[in-house]
């Protein structure tokens, strides 16, 4: 039942791929951009958080992996990491790299999910690939730039990724139109990491 569901569609998602493999690489350029970094350095952040992510879930699930079969993934990335170039400083608000997070995160959840129930991976281990599809990218781009974890912070962020794809995860069990389950639940994951930008939503940490 799940595996003839997910097969709808595959078209318009494979597009909203595209658009988070952009949005992942800009927030990737913005984090060079921060350290004032040469075209070169804003060129490889973009590539390796845009497909640092479905990388390693791609590996992990024994799928070819997505960026070498298809030019088009590295080529945004590139594309995105030269218009963040050229782009005025004052253009990006002093958020803009969270923000492009949040939405590639909620995207991405969503995908990674989608992608490995297409792939015959049981519901669990598929909503668990679709959290990593999220987050990996931002954390190598967060160690290679020497910045602090997103991972080791109490901000909400993780969470986010996990309510996408585990919403998008149940929704599809209970037989629900994938796009219409993959817009709820991207727009589930978005909304909670916005508050957390926002509002500075985190959660509890250990105090032994």
């Amino acid at each position: 039942m799940i595996t003839q569901a997910v097969q709808i569609a595959p078209a318009m998602i494979s597009w909203l791929d595209l658009f988070g493999i952009a949005v992942f690489a800009a927030s990737g350029a913005l984090a060079a951009a921060r350290q004032q970094q040469t075209l070169v350095t804003f060129s490889f952040f973009a590539v390796i958080t845009g497909v640092g992510g479905g990388t390693v879930r791609d590996l992990l699930i024994g799928a070819p992996v997505f960026w070498i079969q298809d030019w088009r993934f590295a080529a945004t990335c590139l594309v995105t990491a030269a218009l963040v170039w050229v782009t005025p400083r004052n253009v990006w608000n002093a958020r803009a790299l969270d923000w492009f997070d949040a939405v590639g995160i909620a995207i991405y959840a969503v995908f990674g999910t989608w992608k490995s129930l297409t792939l015959g991976v049981p519901l669990l281990p598929a909503m668990m690939m679709g959290v990593m599809t999220a987050c990996v990218g931002g954390i190598i781009r967060d160690v290679l730039a020497g910045e602090p974890s997103i991972l080791l912070k109490p901000e909400i962020y993780v969470t986010a990724a996990a309510l996408a794809s585990g919403l998008f995860g149940l929704l599809i069990y209970l037989s629900i139109p994938v796009l219409i389950a993959a817009a709820m639940s991207a727009l589930a994951g978005f909304a909670l990491r916005a508050m957390a930008i926002w509002k500075g939503w985190g959660i509890p940490a250990y105090r032994g």
